[in-house]
C-alpha cells in the first residue's frame, strides 16, 4: 500500500522470476485504488474506507471534506477504534483542512459525533489541568518561596483538579513550598 501513485505504478510491475510459466504480479493498493468518500452516510457504512480515503487523498482538495465524513462515522465507533482511527485521519489531512476543522470548533460549531465531542472535553480538561498547576506555581513564586524541583514535578505531574485546588488555596498561605505537600500526607 502506498500513497504516491507512481510508486503504486513502480511496485505493481510484474516480476519475472526467469521461470517461463511464472510470472508474479504484485498486489498494490494505491491512491487511485481508493474512492475519495465525503458523503457522510457512506463514511458510516464503512469507517475503514473513510480512513484510507484520508489516507490516500487527505493532502488533497477533498482533505476537508473527507475529515467531515469521517467525524459522522466516528459516532458508531467503539472508542478504541475510534481514537485509532481519528488518529490516523487527522494526521492524514492536509494542513488547511485541518485548520479547518480546527476552526469548526473554535466557532462553536457543535460536532456531530461522540469522537469530536469527547476529544474535545478532553482538551479542554487537560488545559485545565494544566492551568491549575501552572496557578500552584505561580502563587508560590509571587510571594517569593523558593520552589524546589520535586515540588515542581510533583504539581505538574498531579491530574487531580481537586488536589490543585487544594494546592492552589495552600500556596497562599504556606511558609515554605515543601509545606504543600507535607499537608496533603504525601
Amino acid at each position: 500500500m502506498t500513497t504516491d501513485p507512481a510508486m503504486a505504478r513502480w511496485c505493481s510491475r510484474p516480476i519475472d522470476t526467469g521461470h517461463p510459466r511464472l510470472m508474479l504480479t504484485p498486489l498494490v493498493l494505491g491512491p487511485q485504488g481508493v474512492p475519495v468518500v465525503t458523503d457522510a452516510e457512506q463514511a458510516k457504512a464503512a469507517p475503514e474506507v473513510v480512513v484510507l480515503s484520508a489516507m490516500a487523498h487527505g493532502q488533497g482538495e477533498a482533505g476537508e471534506a473527507i475529515g467531515v465524513a469521517f467525524l459522522a462515522a466516528a459516532a458508531g465507533l467503539d472508542e478504541e477504534r475510534r481514537a485509532l482511527y481519528g488518529d490516523l485521519v487527522l494526521s492524514s489531512l492536509n494542513i488547511a483542512a485541518r485548520r479547518t476543522l480546527e476552526a469548526m470548533m473554535k466557532n462553536n460549531y457543535e460536532f456531530q459525533s461522540e469522537f469530536a465531542r469527547s476529544y474535545v472535553a478532553k482538551g479542554r480538561q487537560e488545559g485545565l489541568v494544566e492551568a491549575k498547576a501552572h496557578d500552584v506555581l505561580t502563587v508560590l513564586e509571587a510571594r517569593g518561596l523558593e520552589v524546589p524541583a520535586e515540588v515542581r514535578e510533583r504539581v505538574l505531574a498531579s491530574t487531580d483538579l481537586a488536589e490543585l485546588d487544594r494546592w492552589i488555596r495552600r500556596a497562599a498561605v504556606v511558609s515554605d513550598a515543601r509545606e504543600l505537600l507535607v499537608a496533603d500526607g504525601s
